[in-house]
């Protein structure tokens, strides 16, 4: 079977057909899968029988990869996050759990790692288990969002800077679960509202859960224009909701895209996914 890509939304999301992504790719073969990446954002690739290793090699084709932080409970260091609501030990943890509080953050709309002086380029995220029902996760293309704005409205924000901060958004939902010695691995940094992509030239919105204001404005106006742009991204037309299925891998461009995931019943049924996450080009300030 050759590869294919099918479209899945209207203004981001394609699946992937006809690769395993557990053999060897040909470079010429990676150059469609790439291509397909900048120009929808969201890659889908469904039924792939891949472990750790198998995942870091295909995600490091794409780039350079970002190290976990040290004090992320699903990180630690490495290369992979562990994204579930499992012990070392195979048991569903209790919500009370550190680690699910601090899970908690991933249910606002978010850019992995926006909070970090270079942020992410993108990340891929692999379903080992998922529940029955629920635990979607959702994208939104800032890249439509920004291209459906007015003209006006585009000037208006070309020069902006915005301040991002991780310990602003996990305060949103469950304030305190950051010791300081995480809160000094990630202090609060600038980035420009406006980014433009260096490989097809096409500006973006760059927004989400951790920018917190405007830097250079008064706080509460600053912070009610990033609601109003968050508010405007998030409109249903933007967005693709991908319904998980065990063994599907999904990779996503972290400059252009937010995602968030989406709740199910964590007390009783098991989610555990891995995650690698992209280095990204460099500061965007």
């Amino acid at each position: 079977m050759s590869l294919s890509i099918r479209k899945l939304g209207e203004h981001l999301a394609a699946e992937v057909q006809g690769i395993d992504l557990a053999s060897p790719i040909e470079d010429s073969v990676f150059d469609q899968i790439r291509k397909a990446f900048y120009q929808h954002t969201v890659l889908v690739f469904r039924g792939q029988e891949i472990d750790d290793d198998q995942q870091i090699e295909f995600s490091k084709r794409f780039g350079p990869l970002e190290p976990t932080m040290v004090n992320d409970p699903s990180g630690g260091g490495g290369w992979i996050s562990r994204l579930s609501n499992v012990d070392d030990e195979g048991h569903i943890l209790p919500a009370s759990h550190k680690k699910m509080l601090y899970l908690k953050g991933n249910v606002l709309w978010h850019s992995d790692s926006s909070y970090k002086k270079v942020p992410s380029r993108g990340a891929l995220l692999y379903a080992e288990e998922v529940p029955p029902e629920g635990g979607e996760t959702e994208y939104a293309s800032m890249k439509a969002a920004y291209a459906s704005l007015p003209d006006e409205k585009k000037n208006t924000l070309e020069d902006l800077v915005a301040e991002h901060s991780l310990l602003h958004s996990r305060n949103k939902i469950t304030p305190g679960v950051m010791d300081q010695k995480f809160k000094d691995e990630v202090p609060p940094v600038p980035q420009r509202l406006i980014r433009e992509l260096p490989e097809t030239g096409e500006k973006t919105l760059f927004l989400g859960a951790h920018a917190s204001h405007i830097i250079g404005w008064p706080f509460e106006r600053g912070s009610a224009l990033l609601d109003e742009l968050l508010e405007w991204t998030t409109q249903p037309q933007f967005i693709y909701k991908h319904s998980w299925k065990q063994k599907d891998l999904v990779l996503w461009d972290n400059r252009c895209s937010l995602h968030r995931g989406r709740p199910w019943n964590a007390e009783n049924y098991r989610r555990v996914m891995r995650r690698t996450t992209l280095l990204g080009d460099g500061p965007t300030v």
